[in-house]
């Protein structure tokens, strides 16, 4: 379909408290670049009941509209709502429904995390990932975007990247101002934190010993209860913050950030911002190796298994030497121009880009 004749575009994915975000979050970012080149966005599915993602989809002015989960029930829902194109993010969502979309000549792009997904059917598939390579067995009309290069950003992220003019990294002074003495954390496991990770890492950030103030993202009763038990030492600090819309701004002042191994890794590493992450679900595993291997992040090893004194060991340095951080903080924000949202939109629409 030429791009002149893509009106309407349906953003086909989902959120909830265990699901988590990260999937509405990178499909925002697409809206977000074809809002701003006049195509009408929708979103099509659910948003688990979270008061403040509805907030943000809100904000956008992106009209809600429920999807069915059989392909055909798709395909005719998309005739319904008059949908020229579809992006499709989810690992659940039914393999056919890419197929029963693009049999009435709508465009269909899909994304992939490494091997999750690539089972369903797209005119453009994108893996935003770092070291995500080419997808064999993929059709063979298909275009096959696959890289950091593709990552997908919301305006928040990108607008706030120390690299530019008007950003720059933090600095907390003591309170004579005689120097830097604490170091601002931000932890924030996911849109939800649905697997509790912030109870387990926190105690190894504070037991590095060092003065820290941390802000810790959090919305389960329990989780915010074994937060609010956790000693802190000498000049530690420790305050709860409910999930926002606007994650860019939760995160710009941080020295640190601690983060599960998803999406958010990529949106801190475009920011400039130094992060140590841990490995919260299986679909994170390669992200969290890649993030290694190219010297980005800091790792903390894994939810399933976490061992908090190897993790406070590694936190260490970070949290006592600005050079360190700076140091990680540079080769994640080299690595990532934050304009993959716009190679992504010019190859969906109108084919591939040498951008």
């Amino acid at each position: 379909m030429a791009v002149d004749r893509v009106r309407r575009v349906a953003l086909r994915c989902d959120g909830g408290p265990t699901m988590g975000v990260g999937h509405v979050m990178r499909c925002v970012a697409l809206g977000e670049e074809l809002s701003a080149r006049g195509h009408e966005v929708l979103l099509w599915g659910d948003l688990g009941g979270i008061g403040w993602l509805h907030e943000l989809i809100t904000q956008h002015g992106y009209p809600v509209h429920a999807a069915p989960t059989d392909p055909q029930d798709c395909a005719s829902s998309a005739a319904d709502l008059q949908l020229d194109a579809v992006v499709l993010d989810g690992y659940h969502l039914h393999p056919g429904i890419g197929g029963a979309l693009a049999a009435d000549s709508r465009r269909v792009l899909t994304l992939v995390d490494y091997g999750f997904g690539v089972a369903q059917y797209a005119d453009v598939y994108v893996d935003q990932n770092l070291g995500a390579r080419r997808h064999p067995d993929l059709p063979a009309d298909s275009i096959d975007l696959s890289g950091i290069d593709y990552a997908l950003f919301r305006d928040s992220v990108r607008e706030r990247r120390r690299s530019l003019p008007h950003h720059s990294p933090p600095r907390h002074f003591d309170e004579d101002g005689t120097g830097p003495a604490v170091t601002r954390v931000v932890a924030v496991f996911g849109g939800t934190d649905a697997y509790g990770a912030a109870p387990v890492v926190l105690p190894a950030l504070l037991a590095v010993g060092a003065p820290v103030d941390v802000t810790a993202v959090a919305t389960d009763e329990q989780h915010i209860a074994a937060l609010r038990a956790l000693p802190l030492g000498p000049g530690q600090s420790l305050r709860i913050h409910p999930p926002q819309p606007d994650f860019g701004a939760l995160v710009q002042d941080a020295d640190l950030v601690l983060s599960a191994s998803g999406t958010s890794v990529w949106e801190l590493l475009c920011m400039g911002i130094p992060t140590a992450v841990i490995c919260v679900v299986d679909n994170q595993e390669e992200g969290y190796r890649q993030g290694l291997e190219h010297a980005v992040v800091t790792g903390l090893g894994h939810l399933g298994h976490f061992d908090s004194a190897v993790a406070s060991a590694a936190l260490a340095p970070l949290v006592t030497d600005a050079s360190v951080r700076a140091a990680f903080a540079g080769r994640g924000e080299v690595l990532i121009d934050g304009r993959g949202r716009g190679r992504v939109v010019d190859a969906f629409l109108r084919g591939p880009t040498n951008d």
